[in-house]
């Protein structure tokens, strides 16, 4: 593991971090083993390329948030638009800046829905940038309308 990659931007820094965050349509059928092998997948590749996260997986729903690298982000999401188990992808929030990660030891966690709202509430009561709070609202959002379980 290249672990600069997770070194923070220091004051002056032109070190960027690029986020996405999204929520997808699982494809009918997909088992619980498939969800399993997205996430042991994330854990070898997201690592290796700098990548941190987390991943809410409720009803026939995905959310994710993904940050590191702009390269790196770019092609997980690349990647991701590929896979045959998500459908109808939409961006939530897209943002490149010099700021801090909200989740910096997670190289994918799996939160469950019942998890989801404390995880995001812990997340947001944290946040110093702007565009992370704005970022994490959406997602809070996005997981009350998809009414998760």
């Amino acid at each position: 593991m290249n672990q600069d990659l997770y070194d923070e931007p220091s004051e002056g820094s032109e070190t960027l971090l690029h986020n996405v965050v999204y929520c997808s349509r699982i494809t009918t059928g997909l088992a619980e083993a498939d969800v399993q092998a997205i996430i042991a997948t994330a854990r070898r590749w997201n690592p290796a390329h700098g990548v941190t996260g987390l991943l809410v997986y409720g009803g026939d729903i995905f959310f994710q948030w993904l940050e590191g690298p702009k390269k790196s982000v770019e092609q997980l999401m690349h990647n991701i638009r590929k896979d045959k188990r998500h459908n109808t992808l939409v961006e939530l929030s897209v943002n490149e800046e010099v700021r801090e990660r909200m989740f910096p030891t997670w190289d994918m966690e799996l939160v469950q829905p019942d998890d989801i709202r404390e995880v995001l509430q812990d997340a947001l009561r944290d946040a110093k940038a702007a565009v992370n709070t704005k970022a994490l609202r959406e997602l809070m959002q996005r997981v009350e309308e998809a009414e998760l379980p």
